[in-house]
């Protein structure tokens, strides 16, 4: 275990609650879904991803490479610096892919699962990018999506995410995966408000104050998300598991 991993191990339970959430499902997919002991997981977008730290799994990483612009000012895709840093951190790396999954080269069901957080809704193509996902994977494996909640979170208005081509409904997203899997769950998760947002702040040592207040935030809408699944309001995350 490296000192990064342990450090995001010992820190779990008081990351904010989408971290939490994608992870524990993420391990329980795993438990009840899996024909190997040891996995192999396709993290498209996956970058810095810190949901499959330490867990027994082969990770490859797909994302493009960085370019200027949007990609470039937002820290978006891969550059070599981030390359070596994951390398050097992570010790369940197997792989990095530079690759657009839209335009994917990887061979048909090459991969027991895939992982795919915060990323759909950067992607202009969306139907080809979960046709390209849906063939990656062998039967019996699924793949993992989370995304804006397109029911609640407009994306208009001067705050509109400059990367972000749309934000889902519940609906939609039903009708584009259930083209591409024989079995599809979706549902809303992690619940809005001052909780949330305090979770979000970073944490930073000259503020102690602070980080008690976005660790015990944590906690609370942690608690507060329990039991969100049907709330299509109020709630910030859309999470989709797709079944081969």
């Amino acid at each position: 275990m490296t000192k990064y991993e342990f450090m995001r191990w010992l820190t779990f339970p008081v990351m904010p609650t989408h971290l939490v959430t994608v992870r524990n499902d993420i391990k329980q997919l795993l438990k009840l879904h899996s024909n190997t002991s040891r996995p192999s997981v396709l993290d498209v977008g996956g970058r810095k991803s810190p949901y499959t730290v330490n867990l027994p799994v082969d990770i490859t990483l797909l994302d493009v490479p960085q370019e200027e612009g949007t990609r470039e000012a937002l820290n978006l895709g891969f550059t070599d610096h981030i390359l070596s840093s994951i390398q050097k951190k992570r010790s369940n790396i197997s792989d990095v892919v530079i690759q657009d999954m839209t335009k994917s080269q990887l061979d048909d069901e090459s991969y027991d699962a895939v992982i795919c957080i915060e990323v759909i809704e950067h992607v202009v193509e969306d139907d080809v990018f979960v046709k390209n996902i849906s063939k990656v994977i062998k039967k019996g494996g699924w793949a993992y999506f989370t995304t804006p909640n397109g029911d609640y979170i407009k994306n208009e208005g001067p705050n509109k995410n400059p990367d972000h081509v749309r934000h889902y409904t519940k609906d939609e997203l039903e009708r584009l995966l259930k083209k591409y899997f024989t079995k599809v769950d979706v549902h809303y998760a992690v619940k809005t408000g001052k909780y949330r947002v305090q979770g979000l702040k970073s944490y930073k040592h000259s503020n102690p104050i602070g980080i008690i207040k976005t660790m015990v935030s944590n906690v609370i809408n942690r608690a507060q998300s329990s039991d969100v699944k049907t709330s299509s309001q109020n709630t910030a995350h859309l999470i989709a598991i797709g079944y081969r």
